[in-house]
């Protein structure tokens, strides 16, 4: 997520679709969710409000879309299956990627302004009520990293999706609720803890 509409020298140029979706986030962290209309995502995207409605039909559908690219990219710039030799990963490893996704999730500057909005029930309903497609592909690559990890003998045997299922709750649960118990857990203690809670959780 880019906090700025203009590219490097060099660099591919924006689909436009990933225009409209930097200018959303743009919007949600610079002016907050009630201040982020469609009519303005549009002016700062260089495209029309018809161009817009084409893709998506509200203010709600584009912060879904923006929510589905932003955790999909965090997810896919984390290892969570196959070490670098091509064995399968095992499971402090597989472990120490989800905490790596989760702290990433956690300081994610549009995930953090959704959590500190008045209209937090935006984040609460892409997260919490429903399972949506970037949670579904964080289920299947958790759901990955847990069958390689019983292959590797290191995770407990289990219905791997049920497992994975039950990760994604804990690492969730503990990046929405962060805030309230940061002065009780800093940053090392935070990490260490939800660490210990997942390998005692997978561990055989």
């Amino acid at each position: 997520m880019s906090s700025s509409n203009a590219e490097p020298p060099g660099s591919p140029a924006r689909s436009t679709d990933d225009a409209i979706l930097d200018a959303a986030a743009d919007l949600i962290v610079h002016l907050g969710v009630r201040r982020t209309q469609l009519a303005e995502i549009a002016r700062r995207a260089g495209v029309s409000r018809p161009t817009v409605y084409r893709r998506w039909p509200d203010v709600r559908a584009v912060i879904g879309a923006l929510l589905t690219r932003e955790i999909r990219a965090t997810r896919e710039g984390v290892a969570l299956t196959l070490g670098g030799d091509g064995a399968p990963i095992g499971r402090e490893a597989f472990v120490d990627g989800v905490v790596e996704v989760a702290v990433r999730l956690r300081d994610h500057p549009v995930l953090g302004a959704l959590l500190r909005s008045a209209d937090s029930d935006l984040l609460l309903e892409y997260v919490v009520e429903r399972l949506g497609t970037s949670q579904r592909g964080l289920l299947e690559a958790l759901r990955a990293g847990i069958e390689q990890g019983q292959a590797h003998g290191s995770i407990r045997s289990g219905e791997p999706v049920e497992l994975a299922a039950m990760v994604l709750l804990i690492a969730q649960s503990t990046v929405q609720s962060h805030r309230m118990v940061a002065s009780l857990l800093p940053e090392a203690a935070w990490r260490r803890e939800l660490t210990r809670a997942l390998n005692g959780y997978l561990a055989p």
